[in-house]
């Protein structure tokens, strides 16, 4: 049985998810500010619009983003109500999702902040060599999580 983080462990974990914190409220508030969109919204939106042309099946989109159905499912709801997004029937009875103009709009509004967000949030602070490992530890993280 592993024990607990020691305490040189527990000062990086803490370290990362307060890093993890600041970039994503940053990245939320400009997106919401620009917007009007959560991040759930910004997902979604930028999924079917940039992979899907604008119109995804449902189950791809759950698969793209990773989140159980039933998330997706309330998420569309919420959308389809501010009239972001409509959902219509496709063949074998599954659902297609289709961005609205507005939903379109509101990406366009959204895209820039996203960007402005992320490199003010976490890429423009980290641009030393001792950064440039920090990014590969990161890339190899994300593609290969350790066994």
């Amino acid at each position: 049985m592993t024990g607990p983080l020691d305490d040189s462990e527990t000062v990086r974990w803490i370290a990362w998810k307060q890093a993890n914190d600041a970039v994503t409220v940053a990245v939320a508030q400009e997106i919401q500010n620009a917007a009007g969109l959560s991040v759930a919204d910004f997902s979604v939106l930028s999924r079917v619009v940039e992979n899907g042309g604008g119109r995804m099946a449902q189950h791809e989109l759950v698969t793209m983003l990773g989140w159980q159905r039933a998330r997706l499912s309330r998420q569309l709801s919420r959308m389809a109500d501010r009239q972001l997004l409509e959902r219509e029937a496709g063949q074998a009875g599954r659902r297609i999702v289709v961005a609205t103009d507005a939903g379109r709009a509101a990406l366009a509004a959204a895209r820039p902040a996203h960007a402005r967000a992320v490199r003010h949030a976490l890429l423009d602070c980290a641009t030393t060599p001792q950064h440039d490992d920090f990014w590969t530890v990161i890339q190899d993280i994300a593609g290969n999580p350790c066994p």
